[in-house]
């Protein structure tokens, strides 16, 4: 099965950004060293819970999204090193009308993807909704129609298999705080299309003893042995677990096989075993960086005694660590160096793939006209009685790219009022965030240096510092440094010449996500109705 690229409209204006995305190199994190090894990780961005397939010389990968829209990003490869973004599977969460508020930390949690029948299946639980499946003949085209494959609280985690008879399963995990109980793996049987669940269920495995925590499950079968690949022992602090049995409901044997041991890089675990068409094997996982997100590594994988060894034993123990670098795998050729795209000018006819909205996105919450070389964020109204942006759901963020990167904007304001109440900026989202601001008063304009500490719990945002300027123009830029993503802002009333302005600021992560760099354009309820940013770029640099 070979898909192409027909870059189709998604319903909701999302496009391909006006930067190529089959050439965007990032100035900030490239993981190909063009000498054919590469750097782990392969993506200093949050992908959280990757899941990798192979269709015929392509790769396709999916992520966690949780509550931002669009949802179930879906980025290719040819080479298993270089990533671009293509498209979202969810235009929209569902139910669009739960997550027409933010919903943070609820929404896509863990998927697999997985091609059948000449398709690209995806499966992700929602712990509030149960496990869906979502399904596509073309993955740069429009998805259909997500299905509730199996309905329930704390359903999480799924991955399918279909059999050499035909028979399809389903394996799943549990949200202990919506279930009650977690570290159980269990499987269903499904009917043939992959739709629906048939049983009831039965637990497979029990980790309470000695693999806690045990979720995150992947389905394989090799040699006649089932396979489910499956972390341990927590996001930050854990392990990889492999089970294997001959019959599907087990006994399962266990074995740990990928640990942090001497390595830097902690909690080593759930992903994708991928097989190259050379027949070589790799293992994709994720790292917990805290405000960084769940960035993503590459393992080299091999067998012995029908149990994968990934990694390198660089203690003896018989167990896996994570490499720094390695060899690319070999694919047959070699391909160019790509990355997700990170900066745009706002030239096309639409946003770019990197931005997700906080929430099920309106219509009338930007615009994107054919020909101009602006994006229009429109002043929404914040949620009655918010003391802070975290309930907004018009933020219009982006995953962190690197563990040091600049991000530059530059728009014009236009309030449309003399009255206060409106304004827009750049912001650092987390359960802390920051924001450097441009707002208004009857004597003119004021940039705002401001932060809310604890905005989850419902912590007002207070504003660090100010300056009055004589323009509804500025340029207003943050530099985010390693290792603590500490973030300094400036702004600069030429574009040329930077001053600082207010607190340094350290990023926090957000609800199961890292922090993320974006944009907004708000309102009070009190003020009129009207006003808008025009953003003319937004830069990622060193």
């Amino acid at each position: 099965m070979k898909f192409l690229p027909a870059f189709i409209f998604l319903s909701f204006s999302f496009f391909v950004s006006a930067q190529n995305p089959d050439s965007y190199k990032s100035e900030v994190w490239v993981s190909d060293n063009e000498d054919g090894t590469y750097t782990n990780p392969i993506l200093y961005a949050d992908y959280s819970d990757p899941d990798v397939v192979r269709v015929g010389d392509d790769y396709y990968m999916t992520a966690s999204s949780f509550n931002a829209a669009p949802g179930l990003p879906i980025l290719h490869s040819d080479d298993m090193v270089n990533w671009k973004l293509i498209n979202y599977a969810l235009p929209k969460q569902v139910p669009e009308e739960t997550f027409a508020v933010p919903q943070h930390g609820n929404g896509v949690w863990a998927p697999s993807i997985r091609s059948h029948n000449n398709q690209l299946y995806i499966y992700w639980g929602d712990p509030d909704h149960g496990i869906y499946m979502v399904k596509a003949d073309d993955p740069y085209g429009n998805w259909e129609e997500p299905v509730l494959v199996m309905e329930g609280k704390g359903l999480i985690d799924p991955s399918p298999l279909w059999d050499d008879d035909g028979k399809a399963y389903l394996v799943h995990a549990y949200a202990g705080s919506r279930a009650g109980v977690k570290s159980l793996l269990s499987v269903n049987k499904m009917n043939a299309e992959g739709t629906k669940v048939l049983d009831a269920g039965r637990h497979v495995f029990d980790g309470h003893d000695d693999q806690p925590t045990v979720e995150g499950a992947k389905f394989y079968k090799r040699n006649g042995y089932y396979y489910i690949f499956a972390p341990a022992g927590g996001v930050s602090t854990g392990w990889q677990l492999i089970l294997r049995s001959k019959n599907i409901y087990g006994p399962y044997e266990e074995k740990v096989v990928l640990e942090q041991g001497s390595t830097a890089i902690n909690g080593p675990h759930q992903g994708a075993w991928v097989q190259t068409p050379q027949g070589e094997d790799w293992f994709y996982h994720f790292q917990d960086v805290e405000a960084y997100g769940r960035i993503v590594h590459l393992q080299p994988m091999t067998w012995k005694n029908d149990w994968p060894v990934m990694g390198e034993d660089k203690d003896g123990n018989g167990i896996g660590e994570p490499v720094k670098t390695s060899k690319k795998p070999d694919v047959g050729k070699k391909y160019p160096v790509v990355t997700p795209v990170e900066s745009t000018e706002f030239e096309g006819d639409s946003l770019g793939m990197q931005w997700q909205w906080n929430a099920n996105p309106e219509v009338v919450w930007h615009a994107k006209l054919p020909g101009s070389d602006y994006l229009r964020l429109f002043s929404i109204k914040t949620p009655e009685d918010a003391p802070n942006l975290w309930m907004a759901p018009n933020l219009l963020l982006q995953k962190f790219p690197a563990p040091n990167f600049t991000a530059t904007t530059k728009f014009s304001f236009f309030p449309q009022e003399a009255e206060e109440g409106k304004r827009a900026g750049l912001i650092i989202m987390g359960m802390d965030y920051a924001s450097l601001t441009l707002t208004h008063d009857e004597d003119g304009f004021i940039i705002k240096q401001t932060q809310a500490i604890d905005a989850i719990d419902g912590k007002e945002e207070v504003t660090i510092a100010e300056k009055r300027i004589n323009s509804n123009e500025v340029t207003f830029r943050v530099e985010v440094s390693a290792p603590d993503a500490m973030c300094r802002f400036s702004y600069s009333e030429d574009g040329q010449n930077f001053r600082e302005i207010g607190e340094t600021f350290q990023a926090k992560p957000g609800k199961w996500i890292g922090a993320k760099v974006g944009l907004f354009s708000v309102s009070t309820q009190e003020a009129k109705r009207g006003g808008y940013a025009d953003v003319q770029y937004f830069r990622i640099s060193e």
